[in-house]
């Protein structure tokens, strides 16, 4: 037998720690959001879209007011009260890029998601939003193109970018539509790369007449991010409500996300009140942060 040298181990560790780096790449992101963000645990802060009859300056310095430390944006939000008619997207040029992220840096606010955006089937227009997420260093971005899966899980792969299917609500006059199904969707992402999951929308889950924890449970392990909404009855598309007024179960969803390890990002995307929101958006910060100090 022969005896291994202080390079053949040198060597064998190497490839041992390259097999391992390997083997964990499909479990971690590029840009895992760092803890100065998160609020008991949580990444939390605003979905955009919450602001929409605002610009993208004011989104973030109303995510700042509301206490929120995280924010997701979405396509075709207008810039500024001084730019109307400059439109926040992927196609975004690098100067108005640089200056949303100054705009970031100022009010403390990590930009960590963005969607739901269209994810084309093209590899080559598709590459433009992946191309973007890195260039904002997002943690994930947010779509409902399930007729793209195969180039989003080859660009997830090669960017290192997670991707969450978000779902709205059953729609009976539209039967094809099956992504509202979370055992659907399941069924859709098995054997799928690990970074692509779900954004669990627990308003229109509640919308859809199902229990927004026990959807949770069945995409234990997928899910990538939430829009976490608080909907007055299930089976209701009634505007949304502040965190514990409602019945989606908000504490039980906090805590199933505990319990499965989630490091994604959560969104409070605000369906109601449009105008004057920030106090409600900050009722619902104030109820995680609450959640939290019993745990």
């Amino acid at each position: 037998m022969k005896l291994i040298t202080t390079h053949g181990r040198g060597l064998m560790a190497a490839m041992i720690l390259s097999l391992f780096r390997f083997s964990t790449t499909e479990s971690q992101a590029a840009h895992p959001i760092p803890d100065a963000y998160k609020i008991s645990g949580f990444a939390l802060g605003c979905q955009a879209y919450t602001f929409n009859r605002f610009s993208v300056y004011e989104a973030i310095e109303k995510t700042d007011q509301a206490g929120g430390r995280i924010i997701e944006f979405y396509p075709g939000q207008k810039l500024s009260k001084e730019e109307p008619t400059v439109k926040w997207d992927h196609n975004a040029s690098s100067a108005v890029v640089e200056a949303v992220k100054a705009k970031l840096a100022k009010h403390k606010i990590k930009a960590v998601n963005y969607g739901v955006v269209g994810i084309p089937q093209s590899e080559a227009e598709a590459r433009k939003i992946f191309e973007f997420a890195k260039t904002m260093e997002l943690y994930a971005v947010t779509t409902e193109s399930l007729d793209a899966l195969d180039t989003i899980e080859k660009l997830v792969k090669e960017f290192d970018i997670k991707v969450a299917f978000h779902e709205h609500a059953k729609n009976p006059a539209n039967p094809a539509y099956k992504i509202w199904d979370p055992s659907y969707l399941a069924s859709r992402l098995e054997g799928r790369d690990a970074r692509i999951g779900a954004c669990a929308d627990t308003g229109h889950w509640a919308s859809s007449g199902l229990k927004p924890v026990e959807c949770l449970r069945i995409l234990k392990g997928r899910i990538v991010s939430s829009h976490l909404k608080e909907r007055a009855a299930i089976g209701s598309h009634l505007p949304d409500q502040v965190y514990g007024l409602g019945v989606s179960d908000i504490a039980g969803c906090l805590q199933e996300l505990k319990a499965q390890g989630f490091d994604g990002n959560i969104s409070i995307e605000y369906e109601n009140n449009w105008d004057h929101s920030v106090p409600d958006v900050a009722q619902c910060i104030g109820f995680v942060r609450g959640w939290g100090v019993t745990k």
